[in-house]
């Protein structure tokens, strides 16, 4: 048995012995498919991984453009950044410019020649009218007038003796003891006295005269505003000595066109920028030259300046003459953009920017802004002027109301905490 059973189990071994050939063969099918199966489900992972990636991606996009499109920037514009479209009175006109001249100026020369005294007054003072100024040395005048009045003196005893000679004579011929002849001469001699005694007056109104002129006096009340002169400077006749003006009327010379003159009528209007002068000048047109400049052929316009501290002669001005005045739809001039091949402007209307294109026509002077008359814009609409730049149309926009002083003061606080 013992036997039998070995038998049995090297037959039962040796029955299920399989060779090393057939079990590699039989484990690489089997290794193949378990790669396989490995691989396809890192290929479905992959897939799987990449289709859940642009699904997010997706959907951010989707979420930013929701979010885009919830949150659209707003532009937030102030009274400064507006005006309002409205019928304004447009003042047509003319530029100008010109200088400030006074209406009453005097330059005092001197009228015999001489010595010069007493001359104290000097640029700035102020002077009344028949004010002694300066006086030249009167004494060569003074002795002059003397003689000649001693002249007039000896004239006129000489008209004495000859009235008397003449009133003896005609006695003489009344009695018959002369003749008529002897009267005649003594009337003749009379006479020549008498011319001679009138000279010799003249003679002395004439040196009366220039003593008179010795002493310099102010023809008009003002200030002085050169003095061309000093003390001891030996003077001639007709040199100058100072300058007066009086500042109390002071008028604009200006030079226009021949075509900007026909505009131009006596009693118009100006308003006038001066240099040193922070408020404007008004002014109104006095009077035109009736002759045209030669050379230049423009025409002299002369403009009464109203009276204002600060006002000098000889100060540059200019500024707009006003000729007509026109009712129009009008805008600022800035608020009319021309980066397009149309003017538009810029308007807010429901709550966005939007352009319309305009057609402008007369320009006007208000509140030292230049506005123009425009068409395209309805009567209240709020357009945007020059300083608030150009925006895109269709920008949200808000209009920022306007701030008190008390929350002025707050948010300052805050900001310097």
């Amino acid at each position: 048995m013992p036997l039998l059973a070995a038998a049995d189990g090297n037959a039962f071994s040796s029955h299920m012995t399989v060779s090393p050939h057939a079990a590699s063969t039989v484990r690489k099918p089997r290794s193949r498919l378990v790669a396989a199966v490995a691989l396809l489900a890192l290929a479905l992972a992959l897939i799987a991984a990449l289709g859940w990636r642009g699904h997010g991606e997706r959907k951010a996009a989707l979420q930013a453009q929701t979010e885009l499109a919830t949150h659209e920037p707003v532009i937030e514009l102030t009274a400064i950044d507006l005006a309002t479209a409205r019928v304004r009175e447009l003042s047509v006109g003319l530029p100008i410019t010109g200088t400030l001249k006074a209406v009453h100026s005097a330059l005092v020369k001197a009228r015999v020649p001489g010595e010069l005294r007493n001359l104290t007054v000097r640029e700035g003072d102020t002077v009344r009218s028949g004010q002694l100024i300066a006086r030249v040395e009167p004494t060569e005048y003074a002795e002059r007038l003397r003689q000649a009045q001693q002249q007039a003196d000896a004239a006129r005893a000489q008209v004495d003796i000859a009235q008397r000679q003449y009133d003896n004579n005609a006695a003489l011929v009344e009695q018959g003891f002369i003749s008529k002849t002897a009267l005649d001469n003594s009337l003749a001699s009379l006479k020549s006295a008498e011319a001679n005694y009138r000279a010799a007056q003249a003679g002395a109104e004439v040196v009366r005269k220039s003593l008179a002129d010795t002493e310099l006096r102010a023809p008009i009340g003002g200030q002085v505003a050169r003095r061309l002169a000093q003390p001891g400077e030996r003077v001639a006749p007709e040199a100058p000595i100072v300058e007066l003006v009086d500042l109390s009327q002071l008028e604009l010379e200006a030079a226009l066109s021949p075509a900007d003159s026909v505009a131009v009528r006596v009693g118009q209007r100006a308003a006038l920028t001066v240099e040193g002068v922070t408020q404007p000048v008004q002014a109104t047109v006095a009077r035109i030259n009736p002759s045209a400049q030669a050379g230049s052929r423009s025409v002299l316009v002369y403009l009464s300046v109203a009276t204002q501290p600060g006002l000098r002669q000889g100060l540059f001005a200019q500024g707009r003459l006003t000729t007509t005045a026109e009712r129009s739809l009008a805008v600022p001039l800035s608020a009319v953009r021309t980066d397009k091949p149309a003017p538009y402007v810029q308007v807010v209307f429901d709550g966005r920017i939007m352009h319309r294109p305009v057609q402008t026509g007369v320009r006007g002077e208000i509140d030292s802004e230049t506005w123009v008359a425009v068409q395209g814009v309805a009567e209240g609409a709020q357009v945007l002027r020059g300083a608030a730049g150009v925006l895109r149309e269709g920008t949200r926009a808000r209009i920022a109301a306007p701030r008190t002083t008390a929350s002025a003061m707050r948010g300052c606080l805050q900001s310097c905490l």
